[in-house]
C-alpha cells in the first residue's frame, strides 16, 4: 500500500487537519519535477555526476557514510531555530543555492517553506496534547487515590466477629478481627491497600497497616460522589434533594459503581495514549517519505540533515507518551484486573474488527431470495386477480396492515446500511459520536444481511398465507396460516431480546439499551445516541400503529370479526392518537432534560418545535378519522407551522447549512462531500418529503390505489427522508468535532474533591506504577 492511503487509513478522522499536509507537499514535488523536465540543463548534481558517486559508493560499500559526509561538506539546507516566550520552538528552513539556481528553483524554497509550517504545526499539535494528557493523568492519579480510600474504608466496614488476643508488645488484651485480617491480606495480595511484613501474624503489624491506611482514608474527608443524574433513581434523587446525594454510603455496591466509573475511564485514556502515539509516528513517516521524494526528484541530499531536526523536535524526542502508556497499563492492570495482564490488554488494546466474506456471501444469498419471493408474492397475486375480488380485496385489506410493519422496519434497516456506507466512505466517525464500543460496530455488509433475513422471513410467511387462504384444498390449515405473523412477532423480539451472545449481542442490547432510555425520558441524561432513536421513531409512527393493529386483529376473537374494520372501536381509535404523538412526545421530554441540564436557550426552542408537532399531529389524526372542514383548516394551519419549523431547523441547524457568512454561498465552510449540488438537492428534497402529510388532508385518489397502499407509500417516503436526514446530520456532528479536535469521549469521574487545588501541583504530576 502507497504511504498516502496509509496515512489517510490511521489518520484520526477528527485530528485530520493537524497532520502533515502530505499531499499537499507532495503536489508542489510534481511542479518541481515538471520544472526540472523542462529545463534538463538545471544546474545542481547531473546524472553523470550522481551515477558515478552510486558505483564508487558501491565499491566502497560506505554508501551511507559518503552521504553523510557529502550533507555536511556541501550542505544545500540551513535550519534555523527560533525560540518563542512560550518556550516553543520554530524552524525555519534556508535553502543554500546559487544565484543562478536560485532563480531557476523557486518551487524548492516554497516547498520548504511548507515543510517548515508543516513541521511546527505537528509539533505545536503534538505539545498541547501531551500536556492535555499529562493534566488528565494527574487528575486520574487523584481519583485513584481516592479510590484505594474508599476500598480500604469498605473492607475495614465489612469486618465482623472481634476476637481477643494478647499483645505481645502490650500488657492488656486487644480485640482483633479475624475475619479483618484475612479480607486485608487478600486486599494486599490484589494490589488494593499498602503491604507491610507479617501483617497477619501480630497486632504490632496490625497497628502499623492501620497507620499506613489511616493517611489514605483521610482523602475521603476531602472527596464527594459526583452528581451526574445518568439513571432514574439518581435522578429522582436530585428532583427531591436528597440530603444523602453527594455524600459517601461505603458499601459494596457504591465501591462497584466507582470501580466501573474510574476503569472505563482508564481504557478511555489508554486510548488517548495511543492515537497520540500514532499521530507522532504517522508523522515523522510522513516527513521521511516526503523528503525521499525530493531527493529522488532534484538529487539533493537533504533528508538525512533535516530529518536531524526533525528527530530533536518535540514530536520526534518526546518519550511522555510512550512512559505513561506503560504506567497506565501497570496501574490498570494492577487495580483492576488483579494483575491478570493478559484480560488487561484486551481491556486496553482491543482487536479491530475484521470484515468476514461469509457476511458479505449471506448478504448475496438472502436478498437474491428476498428478489425472488417477492416477485413470486406480485406474480401470485395477479394470477389470482386478488385485488380484483371483492372479497379477496377485503381480505387483503385486512392482512396488509400486520405485514406493511416489517416493510417499514426492512426499508428503514436498508437506509441505515446505505447511510453506514457513506459515512465510511466520507470518513465519518460513526462509531465515536455513537460511542459503540471500539470493535463491535456493525458495518453496512452487516446491516444489509439482517434487513435481507428479515424481508426472507416476512415474505415467505406472507407467501404461504396467501396460498393457504385463496386454496380451497388447503383452507383446512387457515387456522394455523392466521397466526404466522404472530409467530414471526415473537421470533423476532425473542432474537432482540437473547441473553446469548449470538448475532451480534453487543449490539441488540445497546439497541435496547438506547430506546429503554428513550422511553423513560426525561429520567435518564440524554445522550447523542438516545436522542438521534428517537428521532427514527418520528418516522416510523405507522410501524406503531401497524403494532397497534396486531393488539387489535389477534385479540378480536374469530376471524369473522376481525374483519370488522378496527377503527369502530372507541379504544383503537383512543390509541390511533397516542401512538402517533408518543415519539414526538419522547423527543420533547429529551428536549426539557437537556434545557434543564445544560441551560441552551435552543433546546427550549427545540423543545416548541416538537410539542408543535404533538398538536399538529394530534389534530391530523382527528381528520383523518373524523372528516369535517372544520378539522380540515386545523389540520391545514397547524401542520404547514410544524412543518415550516421542521424544516428550517433540519437545513440550519442539524445540518449546518444555510450560513450567511460561508465561503460556499448557502451551505457552510466544511463539505465532506465534493460535489456542491448534492446539498442543495438534498435541501429541496427535505421540504419535498416534509410535505408528504398533504396527502392525508387533499386526499390524493390514485388510480388502482386503496388508502391503505398510498399511507404506506408516503411513510416510505418518510423513512427515505429520514435517511437523507441522517448522513447530513452525522456529517455536521462530526466537523464539530473536527473543528475542535474532539476525538474522544468526556468520561464522567467519580470523585469530587472539596478542596480547590490545581492537578498540576502534584509532585509529579502523573500516574505511578506503585498506585
Amino acid at each position: 500500500m502507497k504511504f498516502g492511503k496509509n496515512l489517510k487509513k490511521h489518520k484520526v478522522p477528527e485530528w485530520t487537519e493537524a497532520y502533515v499536509d502530505y499531499n499537499g507537499l507532495k503536489k508542489i514535488l510534481q511542479e518541481i519535477r515538471n520544472f526540472r523536465r523542462n529545463k534538463p540543463n538545471t544546474v545542481g548534481d547531473s546524472p553523470k555526476r550522481l551515477s558515478m558517486f552510486r558505483e564508487f559508493s558501491a565499491l566502497t560499500r560506505h554508501d551511507d557514510n559518503l552521504k553523510n559526509q557529502v550533507d555536511i561538506e556541501n550542505p544545500v539546507i540551513s535550519v534555523h531555530t527560533v525560540q518563542q516566550e512560550n518556550s516553543r520552538k520554530l524552524y525555519n528552513t534556508k535553502l543554500l543555492l546559487s544565484p543562478e539556481e536560485g532563480e531557476s528553483e523557486e518551487n524548492e524554497r516554497i516547498f520548504f517553506e511548507k515543510l517548515d509550517n508543516e513541521l511546527n504545526k505537528t509539533n505545536d499539535f503534538y505539545k498541547d496534547k501531551v500536556e492535555e494528557v499529562m493534566k488528565e493523568a494527574a487528575l486520574l492519579k487523584r481519583q485513584l487515590e481516592a479510590l484505594v480510600a474508599l476500598r480500604i474504608k469498605v473492607t475495614n466496614q465489612s469486618c465482623v466477629a472481634p476476637s481477643k488476643i494478647k499483645s505481645p508488645v502490650r500488657s492488656d488484651t486487644v480485640e482483633v478481627d479475624s475475619s479483618c485480617q484475612v479480607q486485608r491480606a487478600d486486599s494486599v495480595a490484589k494490589g488494593n491497600i499498602p503491604p507491610t511484613e507479617n501483617s497477619v501474624d501480630t497486632v504490632t503489624d496490625q497497628e502499623n497497616i492501620d497507620e499506613q491506611n489511616r493517611s489514605h482514608i483521610d482523602i475521603l474527608d476531602r472527596i464527594k460522589i459526583s452528581k451526574t443524574f445518568d439513571s432514574p433513581i439518581s435522578t429522582i434523587k436530585g428532583v427531591l434533594k436528597d440530603s444523602r446525594g453527594n455524600g459517601l454510603s461505603y458499601n459494596k455496591e457504591e465501591l462497584k459503581e466507582v470501580e466501573e466509573k474510574l476503569k472505563v475511564a482508564f481504557v478511555e485514556f489508554y486510548q488517548k495514549l495511543s492515537h497520540l502515539k500514532s499521530y507522532s509516528f504517522m508523522n515523522l513517516s510522513a516527513f521521511l517519505k516526503i523528503l525521499k521524494k525530493y531527493e529522488k526528484i532534484t538529487s539533493r541530499r537533504v533528508a538525512s540533515l533535516y530529518m536531524k531536526i526533525v528527530d530533536n523536535s518535540y514530536l520526534g524526542s518526546s518519550d511522555e507518551v510512550i512512559s505513561l502508556m506503560e504506567r497506565v497499563e501497570a496501574v490498570f492492570i494492577k487495580n483492576f484486573l488483579n494483575s491478570n495482564r493478559r484480560e488487561g490488554m484486551k481491556l486496553l488494546r482491543p482487536k479491530q474488527k475484521i470484515e468476514k466474506h461469509r457476511v458479505t456471501f449471506l448478504s448475496g444469498f438472502f436478498s437474491g431470495c428476498s428478489i425472488s419471493l417477492l416477485v413470486a408474492v406480485i406474480l401470485l397475486i395477479e394470477d389470482r386477480k386478488l385485488m380484483h375480488k371483492k372479497g379477496a380485496t377485503s381480505y387483503m385489506y385486512t392482512i396488509f396492515p400486520l405485514y406493511s410493519f416489517y416493510t417499514y422496519i426492512v426499508l428503514h434497516m436498508l437506509v441505515y446500511a446505505a447511510n453506514i456506507y457513506f459515512w465510511r466512505r466520507y470518513k465519518i466517525n460513526y462509531p465515536f459520536i455513537f460511542g459503540f464500543k471500539q470493535g463491535t460496530e456493525l458495518g453496512y455488509r452487516d446491516i444489509f444481511l439482517l434487513s435481507n433475513c428479515l424481508a426472507v422471513a416476512a415474505l415467505a410467511t406472507f407467501l404461504v398465507h396467501l396460498h393457504v387462504k385463496m386454496d380451497s384444498k388447503s383452507q383446512h390449515y387457515e387456522t394455523y396460516v392466521e397466526l404466522l405473523p404472530l409467530g414471526l412477532i415473537i421470533v423476532l423480539v425473542a432474537i432482540t431480546f437473547c441473553p446469548f451472545n449470538i448475532i451480534y449481542r453487543s449490539s441488540r442490547f445497546f439497541l435496547i439499551k438506547c430506546g429503554l432510555r428513550c422511553v423513560c425520558a426525561p429520567l435518564y441524561k440524554v445522550t447523542l445516541p438516545d436522542f438521534f432513536l428517537a428521532d427514527q421513531f418520528t418516522s416510523q409512527v405507522q410501524a406503531i400503529r401497524s403494532f397497534e393493529y396486531y393488539i387489535c386483529f389477534y385479540g378480536g376473537g374469530k376471524f369473522s370479526r376481525r374483519l370488522s374494520n378496527c377503527n369502530s372501536h372507541d379504544v383503537y381509535n383512543v390509541f390511533y392518537f397516542v401512538v402517533a404523538v408518543i415519539p414526538y412526545w419522547f423527543r420533547f421530554l429529551q428536549c426539557v432534560r437537556r434545557l434543564l441540564e445544560e441551560r441552551d436557550i435552543a433546546h427550549a426552542y427545540n423543545g416548541l418545535r416538537y410539542f408543535g408537532t404533538v398538536v399538529a399531529v394530534v389534530i391530523r389524526t382527528a381528520y383523518e378519522l373524523r372528516k369535517g372542514t372544520l378539522w380540515k383548516v386545523l389540520a391545514l394551519v397547524s401542520s404547514v407551522i410544524a412543518t415550516i419549523a421542521n424544516t428550517y431547523w433540519d437545513i440550519f441547524v442539524d445540518w449546518g447549512l444555510l450560513q450567511r457568512k460561508s465561503k460556499n454561498p448557502f451551505l457552510r465552510d466544511k463539505l465532506l462531500v465534493s460535489h456542491k449540488n448534492v446539498y442543495f438537492a438534498a435541501m429541496v428534497l427535505d421540504v419535498v418529503l416534509r410535505f408528504a402529510w398533504l396527502q392525508v388532508v387533499l386526499t390524493f385518489d390514485v388510480h388502482s390505489l386503496q388508502g391503505k397502499t398510498i399511507a404506506t407509500i408516503f411513510s416510505c417516503l418518510e423513512i427515505l427522508r429520514r435517511g437523507l436526514w441522517n448522513f447530513f446530520r452525522l456529517e455536521n456532528e462530526h466537523l464539530n468535532n473536527v473543528g475542535k479536535y474532539r476525538a474522544f469521549k468526556s468520561m464522567p469521574l467519580p470523585f469530587t474533591y472539596y478542596d480547590n487545588e490545581d492537578d498540576d501541583d502534584d509532585d509529579d504530576g502523573v500516574i505511578d506504577k506503585d498506585d
